[in-house]
């Protein structure tokens, strides 16, 4: 516990970013009602609008701010006609960037479906896809895999005739996100939503692709010292469908970096899109959390985006440092946030335009904030 209050750099970014964020801001302050907020929350500019207006993605002091605070909250980058001289969008520095040089090497996704919420399967609820059947976490390996920068062209006589993207997969980086994936599967209470099995997936391609038969061999190695954990496997070509048709059974899931990015976005649209979906990029000493559904550059000014998913990642980054600093008061109002959203929920009112609903994103901050004063003090 820190009696100073924890420091929070946050960095809303491009586009729709500083509107979801704002409304993140929102919910942290009415969450702080009643007495002195337990966090502190510094907001640094950056981004692709950013570079367009300054030659920089951020500041220097928005560099050391990242590395010094105890979380950080991240809206969205990414602007049409920003990029780099190398082609690289402008704003990596504020995730890839981060990810690499404060080695967050857990990208850590809830996929829980929320009653009241419209999945985006179809208009209608199925019974597979009704909220007590949606209920887990992926767990992405984030600093290595087809994302590290070992790539690179052949150009001759200005043609490219070769591209080149190498995947690398290490026995510290999987094993470190496979242990992380453990720990998560054995401290989640309810077990996967089927049958209560404290089960962890490992999906890969190992049929085919050598890092994946290294991957899971790490699995295999790992899994020795959990044995109270079921092991599950899967090739992520047949887990795409059994993530649809059986999301049931699924209790936490761990793949490699691009496999992981990608099952995250299907998963999202078992919760209702990407509009809830929050993600949490996780290192042994440093955290940053999210809204993933990107920076929307159409729906910018247009108060129109769904903020839900920067309140889930407002309440993952209050875990995480409750369980960090041993913080009982973070769980009291993350229990507190968490009762909140579900009750806006519930009653099926609260849809922005995603949702098939009007509610502005204003509106829907404010939605959250009354129910949260309506929850009374943690």
């Amino acid at each position: 516990m820190k009696e100073a209050g924890y420091a929070v750099a946050v960095y809303p970014g491009d586009g729709t970013g500083p509107e979801v964020i704002r409304e993140g801001e929102k919910i942290l302050a009415t969450l702080a009602e009643g007495g002195p907020a337990p966090w502190h929350l510094t907001t640094y500019p950056g981004g692709g609008q950013y570079y367009l207006a300054s030659g920089r993605e951020w500041e220097p002091e928005a560099e050391a701010a990242a590395a010094q605070a105890d979380a950080i909250l991240l809206g969205a980058v990414g602007w049409p006609g920003a990029l780099l001289p190398n082609g690289d969008i402008a704003g990596r520095a504020l995730v890839l960037g981060l990810r690499e040089n404060l080695d967050l090497y857990a990208n850590v996704r809830p996929c829980k479906l929320y009653p009241g919420v419209r999945h985006r399967i179809s208009g209608a609820y199925h019974e597979v896809w009704s909220p007590r059947n949606v209920d887990m976490v992926i767990v992405r390996e984030n600093t290595e895999g087809l994302y590290t920068p070992a790539r690179g062209r052949l150009t001759r006589a200005r043609e490219t005739e070769v591209a080149v993207d190498t995947r690398l997969i290490t026995r510290k980086g999987a094993e470190r996100v496979i242990r992380y994936a453990f720990e998560l599967a054995r401290h989640r209470p309810r077990g996967a939503p089927e049958d209560g099995k404290k089960r962890l997936t490992c999906v890969d391609k190992s049929n085919v692709l050598e890092g994946c038969r290294f991957f899971r061999e790490t699995f295999d190695r790992v899994a020795r010292d959990y044995p109270e954990i079921e092991r599950d496997y899967a090739y992520v070509d047949a887990f795409t469908q059994w993530l649809v048709r059986n999301p049931e059974r699924y209790n936490v899931v761990v793949a490699p970096n691009m496999m992981g990015d990608i099952i995250t976005d299907l998963a999202a649209v078992l919760q209702g899109g990407m509009g809830f979906a929050s993600g949490g990029n996780i290192g042994d000493h440093h955290a940053m959390f999210e809204p993933v559904h990107g920076s929307a550059p159409k729906y910018a000014g247009k108060d129109q985006v769904n903020p839900f998913a920067t309140f889930f990642a407002v309440e993952q980054m209050l875990r995480w440092l409750a369980d960090r600093h041993h913080d009982s008061r973070l769980v009291r109002q993350a229990d507190r946030l968490e009762r909140a959203i579900a009750s806006v929920l519930a009653d099926g009112s609260a849809r922005t335009y995603d949702q098939g609903g009007h509610l502005s994103t204003t509106a829907a901050g404010d939605r959250l904030a009354a129910a949260i004063r309506s929850e009374g003090a943690a």
